[in-house]
């Protein structure tokens, strides 16, 4: 671990945290594509079949869309803290800190994008039998979402908290 240090310097810390930034939003984004293209596949077959049912339809598809959006912030977070941007390089342990702090929101937006796209799917063969239950599918594919605002709280807090003191 000392010579990979030495081997990158003072620029390490930038380095480690810059990767725990691009994990938040490739993992976090990565299910987020998973799960939408999940949902759209059976949008676009409910759609077929009926044109009228769009609008509820792609609220189910989009829901899994917004992991993707969590790892964004994260990663914007942490870019604009880690000297990348702008400022002074920080040090190793802080760039630790912010590489263990991407890491809930990648791996759980990662993993609930896709059990929310799954879920978007059932409730969209829902929306297809019964048009008038649309709430309860809505709902039900939130309620997978919950996991992913803990994970998203955390890599915030971790964050905030931490700026500035290593």
């Amino acid at each position: 671990m000392t010579n990979l240090m030495e081997f990158f310097g003072e620029y390490f810390g930038v380095i480690i945290s810059t990767f725990g930034a691009a994990l938040a939003v490739g993992l976090a984004g990565t299910g987020s594509a998973k799960g939408m293209g999940l949902a759209g596949q059976a949008a676009a077959g409910l759609v077929s079949e009926d044109p009228d049912k769009f609008g509820k339809a792609l609220v189910l598809q989009l829901l899994p869309g917004t992991q993707g959006i969590y790892g964004l912030l994260v990663a914007f977070m942490i870019l604009l803290n880690n000297g990348i941007v702008g400022g002074e390089a920080i040090s190793a342990a802080q760039g630790w800190v912010y590489f263990f702090a991407a890491l809930p929101i990648a791996i759980a937006g990662l993993t609930s994008a896709i059990a929310q796209g799954k879920t978007a799917v059932a409730g969209i063969g829902l929306l297809g039998k019964r048009p008038e239950e649309s709430g309860k599918a809505i709902t039900m594919a939130i309620m997978v979402e919950t996991y992913a605002v803990f994970a998203l709280l955390i890599s915030m807090l971790t964050i905030l908290l931490s700026a500035g003191k290593f």
